[in-house]
């Protein structure tokens, strides 16, 4: 065990034990199973805000670590730590869940008991996901956590759930299998699973891969994390797994799960193969650029409401994707933060659309029109959310994109140019679907009676409009702590790495060198055999001057 206590254990398995409580109670008892979902959910989302004392502002390297031995042979451990980047997207998974249980209040009827518990069950693997450091232990509750995402499509979705359901499941369990490959031949190459070991006998030079080896690596990661973001053209699970999730089910995929394909892409690829993401970045630009307008495009032209928006996702995750491979400070800030506020913003878009489907049970929008008369409420919160996805200053879409396009910019204009027309395509699409749902005369006679925004109805979307108006003028509080973290990337993915710039000349030929088609065993050399001995994270993690990260 190292410095961090059980905070981090206790963030994992606490949703586990409500899931368990809920399994004790009677199928019929409805209220009380909600109630006690809700309790859990709430506890949860507080003890996720005391990680924003423990990892301190202008702090590198991962905090509050948690280390044990868990397998003898193969060596796996039990090793957990969080920092600037991860820490947040914590607290945006804690966040989502008590406010995706409020939204299922009602609207889920049967098998009540076993849907919240899926929903806590998800919980914990996707917090999980993001607070482990070694491979083996990432690449379980990265598996694990399609199961429940899965049969919340595919037992409370909609008329064509079980194909979205499967398809879902196949698209993610085809990345997982290449990932695996590359975390297998990592361990026989370095004989740990443990991440931070692994990065540090990379960044060292005491192992050195070969081109070819270090690409057909970094493309074994990056497939598995660019299916889940989804990156053009891996995208085809997404419309329909949204379309037929649960609104519940909608809000935990587009406002964590997606974010886990970008976070995999800025805790392995870059740092574990920094020459190979140099390479192919370019590459993963186009791809994010076509998905940026496809994405908008598509949005435009769409029918459903619900589609609309899960094609918005492609959009703007495809900021991220950019964001991220354009190699600056400031961009990779701007992908944290487009991340967060991405959540917040769509997740609210998918409340407002399951709100809407409660009261007619379509998703087409020429069944609505003129809804802004019987639902002003509605209507307002739904504007609202519509502007902070598009981008409008001070409120949180706006920052992210903002970042990221002027850190783009200063690297490659080409880039941002092609990049800042998804802006304008955001606008007219959600101003477009906005005027069609809300404006206009009423052309069908159920839409005359539908009620407003209940009180629960209220309080949710209130909550979300606070924290989005929150993110666009208080982004500061959130870029001072993903600064160092950012920083820290970009140090480990530059091409010209310290140990290369000192080496002598004619030390090259002593370098020991893995080609791919050479066996992985490499004799490393560690200061101790022992990981918990003296462990590369806790050692390397130092105070980053706040000059440095340009924080005020």
């Amino acid at each position: 065990m190292l410095s961090g206590g059980h905070l981090l254990s206790v963030l994992i398995f606490f949703p586990a034990v409500g899931a368990v409580a809920l399994m004790m109670l009677r199928g019929d008892d409805h209220k009380f199973i909600r109630s006690i979902a809700m309790l859990v959910a709430v506890a949860e989302f507080l003890f996720s805000l005391v990680l924003l004392r423990g990892v301190p502002i202008g702090s590198s390297g991962y905090q509050l670590e948690e280390f044990a031995k868990w397998i003898p042979a193969p060596p796996i451990h039990y090793h957990l730590g969080v920092d600037g980047i991860s820490m947040f997207l914590v607290i945006l998974t804690t966040f989502l869940t008590p406010i995706s249980v409020l939204a299922s209040w009602n609207s889920i009827q049967h098998r009540v008991k076993e849907f919240f518990v899926m929903l806590l069950l998800l919980e914990v693997c996707v917090v999980g996901v993001f607070l482990a450091l070694d491979m083996f232990l990432f690449f379980l509750f990265w598996e694990l956590m399609l199961i429940p995402m899965a049969l919340l499509i595919g037992v409370w979705g909609h008329e064509r759930r079980v194909y979205a359901a499967v398809k879902f499941y196949l698209y993610t369990f085809a990345g997982s299998i290449l990932m695996l490959v590359g975390i297998i031949w990592l361990y026989n190459a370095t004989g740990t699973f443990d991440l931070p070991t692994i990065q540090q006998t990379l960044a060292n030079g005491q192992l050195i891969l070969e081109p070819r080896t270090e690409m057909l690596l970094f493309l074994s990661f990056f497939f598995a994390f660019a299916i889940k973001v989804p990156l053009f053209p891996l995208h085809t699970w997404l419309p329909d797994a949204h379309v037929e999730a649960p609104t519940a089910g909608s809000v935990m995929l587009a406002g964590v799960l997606l974010k886990l394909g970008t976070y995999g892409m800025m805790r392995f690829c870059l740092p574990l193969f920094p020459e190979a993401a140099h390479r192919a970045a370019r590459w993963v630009a186009v791809l994010a650029i076509i998905g940026i307008i496809y994405g908008a495009l598509v949005s435009m032209v769409q029918p459903n409401l619900k589609k609309l928006v899960a094609y918005s996702s492609v959009s703007h995750l495809g900021f991220v994707v950019l964001g991220i491979f354009a190699f600056h400070n400031i961009s990779m800030q701007g992908a944290v933060f487009q991340m967060l506020a991405h959540g917040i913003s769509t997740g609210a878009l998918f409340l407002l659309v399951g709100m809407l489907y409660d009261r007619r049970h379509t998703f087409e929008i020429s069944e609505f029109g003129g809804l802004a008369t019987p639902m002003p409420k509605l209507a307002a919160f739904f504007l609202f959310v519509a502007l902070s996805s598009l981008g409008l200053p001070m409120l949180n879409g706006f920052v992210g994109e903002f970042l990221i396009l002027l850190g783009t910019y200063q690297r490659h204009w080409g880039w941002a140019a092609w990049a800042a027309l998804g802006v304008i395509l955001s606008a007219c699409y959600l101003l477009w679907s906005y005027q069609r749902v809300f404006f206009g005369e009423i052309t069908v006679e159920k839409n005359r009676t539908l009620t407003d925004a209940s009180a629960r109805e209220k309080w949710i979307l209130a909550t979300m409009a606070v924290v989005t108006l929150w993110m666009g003028i208080g982004s500061p509080f959130i870029t001072r702590r993903t600064a160092a973290a950012t920083q820290t990337v970009m140090d480990q993915v530059e091409p010209q790495r310290a140990y290369e710039a000192a080496a002598p000349a004619n030390a090259e030929p002593q370098r020991q060198r893995v080609s791919a088609n050479a066996k992985p065993q490499a004799k490393l050399v560690f200061a101790s055999a022992n990981p918990k001995d003296k462990h590369p994270s806790s050692s390397a993690a130092a105070t980053i001057p706040v000059e440095r990260l340009g924080i005020r």
